[in-house]
């Protein structure tokens, strides 16, 4: 009996054993719970339509419970078929047979499903804005997800959720600013955290890739970091324009090549604003084209092509609270010539301050200014530190050039937009300019006023660029109100010619010159004197007067051999018509071109032969003419000496045109004229009878350096020519 019951429990036993192996490896499959779980998924949300076929039971033994399979099956939400690959749950086995059927666990495995579908499924068990707002900017993409849910005993998802998959060819638009086409990224999310791994995607069609990103939640806060990769790529420029004017809207970008890597991080908030955002980026760029024409370099680089490349630069971006801080360094090309640029520039809202430093070595240099060039493979060191705000005015808290021997330092210089002086500290100068003059000189700035002082300067570029002014604005200062005071012990007016211990004062009002006056002696102790008063009626009054007028007439290429003599000019100036009389008193002159060939002409040869042997002495010259917006009218043109007179008037078009009229008279015919005339003759020159009246009338007219000359004799002298002889003789 008892080894019948044992026989009879053996099988027992053994036939559970095999039913539990069996229903434990390959379980069974049925559709009489399909209904049950429908209705309890269900539970979790009404608007899910969950369709199944058979179902495969498995039975768990360790645990008592039933490990629910279905393949394929269809669920739809609000008319959308979500693709599902597999659907897996665990129930009790005590639920399952009481018929109460709790889900302890949900794992769904989906095949390619559309992004904006899941984002939909999303909605369904919670919409938010953030997720309305999502589903607005997404515009493709196809997802895959293996998702494992755990249920409390009211159905609730617990908070040990585990989602992982991948993401492909998904594209975002963010307020029509930020594109992200081919985004392809795979994806781990839990409770707080969530990796987004191995993601590519172009940006504004600029190609990025990034091995993690890591998003952290902390109350109502999203903590994102990450970093991002791109590879060496030439950009289309237009899509990458952003970035940059955002840094300034003066850079013009023609080409860029690089490659980087983007260290950042930032936090959103439950509204999708992004805050406290830092990017760390390493740029290794290959080429940068900038183009440089507002930049206004041609005159200091003479074969600057209006671009300016950066080759091999390694450049380090840190942003942090609208921050750029950009430092780097590389080789800059300005002539399509190479030197090293090191660079520093934070950009702090609409404030930029740089700092810079450029080896220069293979680029020539030229202010033109100053009278200065650094030649080709002379090695130099150029700095540049300050700053530009929000009004687009420039500070240079530095510019220094050092080359040998030669110094230029500038300190506190403010520009305008238009690249005018508003303001200057300091300005100091030792070097030897293109003549191989030593300019050794410091201007400083003492209150609102300035003193500039020296031991030796090189004004024959100011000079020039006074005389041959066309009443334009040429003033390098945007409105200077200052008085300066001057002290230069050599001060050279040309090449050759100095003045020394020059001395004086000069008061600006408005870029205009209202009060000058400048002292000075020659090497032969001949002195000369500059003077400029503004009057109660606006009008302006220039003098100048010099015992040694040679270096001034050595300027002028038509005049050669002037000698001795003293000058002395008047002018005055009312709104922008001045008034002039310059005079010149007892020289000579041994080569006048034009005058020559006038002489020639006339057939005056032996007079004309004087002007290349011992020269023409003249014992009076003196002109009247104005000036207004470039057109000099000669009123009055008087020369007279032992030899010949002349007498002439006309104008001068600045580089445009010269037209000019006048009587040339040997010497001996106008006393002879002036002898026939009765009464008057006889006074003035005695009982002498005259010979006949002679002289020649002339007309020079064209452009200044293709002058037609032409010479008519005539019979009798004009009035206007008697009478300025007469006066002449009366004042000598």
């Amino acid at each position: 009996m008892i080894k019948t019951i044992i026989k009879t429990l053996s099988v027992i036993f053994l036939l559970l054993i095999i039913i539990v192996f069996y229903l434990s490896s390959f379980g069974i499959k049925t559709k009489k719970f399909n209904n049950q779980i429908a209705s309890n998924i269900l539970k979790i949300n009404k608007k899910i339509n969950l369709s199944l076929d058979q179902v495969n039971y498995l039975l768990n033994p360790y645990n008592l419970t039933i490990n629910i399979k279905t393949k394929n099956p269809k669920i739809s939400l609000s008319g959308t078929e979500l693709r599902i690959k597999d659907i897996k749950t665990n129930v009790s086995l005590k639920s399952l047979m009481y018929g109460q059927f709790l889900i302890d666990d949900l794992q769904i495995t989906t095949k390619e499903i559309k992004l904006n579908d899941v984002i939909s499924l999303a909605r369904s068990f919670q919409n938010s804005p953030q997720l309305s707002i999502l589903h607005k900017m997404t515009k493709g993409g196809f997802i895959t997800a293996n998702i494992k849910l755990n249920f409390d005993e009211i159905g609730k998802i617990k908070e040990n959720y585990k989602i992982i998959g991948s993401v492909k060819k998904s594209k975002f638009n963010f307020l029509n600013q930020l594109r992200l086409q081919n985004l392809n990224f795979d994806f781990d999310i839990s409770k707080n955290n969530f990796l987004l791994k191995k993601i590519d995607t172009e940006i504004n069609n600029i190609k990025i890739t990034s091995p993690l990103i890591k998003v952290k939640k902390d109350k109502d806060l999203f903590f994102a970091n990450g970093q991002i990769l791109n590879d060496t790529k030439n950009f289309n420029i237009q899509e990458f324009k952003q970035f940059f004017d955002s840094l300034s809207k003066n850079i013009n970008l023609k080409k860029i090549d690089y490659s980087s890597i983007h260290n950042f991080s930032f936090n959103v908030n439950k509204n999708l604003k992004f805050n406290d955002l830092k990017v760390e980026t390493i740029l290794n760029l290959k080429e940068l084209i900038l183009n440089g024409k507002h930049l206004k370099l041609k005159p200091y680089f003479t074969n600057f092509v209006e671009e300016i490349k950066l080759k091999k630069h390694k450049i380090i971006i840190n942003y942090k609270k609208n921050i750029f801080h950009i430092k780097g360094n590389g080789n800059i090309l300005l002539e399509d010539k190479s030197d090293i640029l090191s660079y520093e520039i934070i950009k702090n809202k609409n404030n930029l301050s740089f700092d810079t430093k450029i080896n220069l070595k293979n680029n020539s240099l030229l202010i033109d200014f100053l009278d200065y060039e650094k030649k080709v493979n002379l090695n130099s060191l150029f700095l540049i530190k300050g700053s530009l705000n929000e009004d687009d005015k420039l500070r240079f808290d530095l510019i220094s050039l050092k080359e040998k021997n030669n110094e230029i330092l500038i300190k506190g210089l403010y520009l305008s937009k238009n690249f005018k002086i508003i303001d200057i500290d300091n300005f100091n100068i030792n070097y030897k300019n293109n003549k191989k003059i030593l300019n050794k000189l410091n201007l400083k700035k003492n209150n609102s006023n300035f003193i500039i002082e020296g031991e030796s300067f090189d004004a024959s570029k100011i000079i020039n660029n006074i005389i041959n002014d066309d009443e334009k604005d040429s003033s390098i200062f945007q409105s200077l109100k200052s008085k300066i005071k001057v002290r230069i012990k050599k001060t050279f007016i040309n090449e050759t010619n100095y003045i020394n211990n020059l001395y004086g004062t000069i008061n600006f009002d408005n870029n205009k010159i209202n009060y000058l006056k400048l002292e000075s002696t020659f090497p032969n102790k001949k002195k000369i004197n500059l003077s400029i008063k503004t009057n109660n009626s606006s009008e302006t009054i220039t003098k100048l007067f010099s015992a040694y007028p040679k270096p001034l007439i050595k300027r002028y290429d038509f005049i050669k051999g002037f000698e001795e003599g003293y000058l002395d000019f008047y002018s005055s100036k009312k709104g922008d018509v001045s008034n002039s009389v310059l005079i010149i008193n007892d020289f000579k002159v041994k080569k006048v071109p034009v005058f020559a060939k006038l002489l020639s002409l006339a057939s005056l040869q032996g007079i004309a032969d004087l002007l290349t042997g011992e020269g023409i002495r003249f014992t009076n010259f003196e002109m009247n003419f104005s000036n207004q917006k470039g057109l000099t009218t000669i009123n009055e043109m008087y020369a007279i000496g032992p030899a010949v007179s002349i007498l002439m008037d006309g104008y001068i078009e600045t580089k445009k045109l010269v037209s000019l009229r006048g009587t040339l008279v040997p010497a001996t015919t106008i006393n002879r004229s002036i002898a026939s005339i009765p009464v008057l003759g006889k006074i003035l020159i005695g009982d002498k009878t005259g010979e006949g009246v002679f002289g020649v009338s002339f007309k020079i007219k064209g452009p200044p350096k293709d002058l037609k000359t032409k010479v008519n004799p005539i019979k009798s002298l004009t009035p206007r020519f008697i009478t300025r002889t007469l006066e002449n003789i009366k004042k000598n």
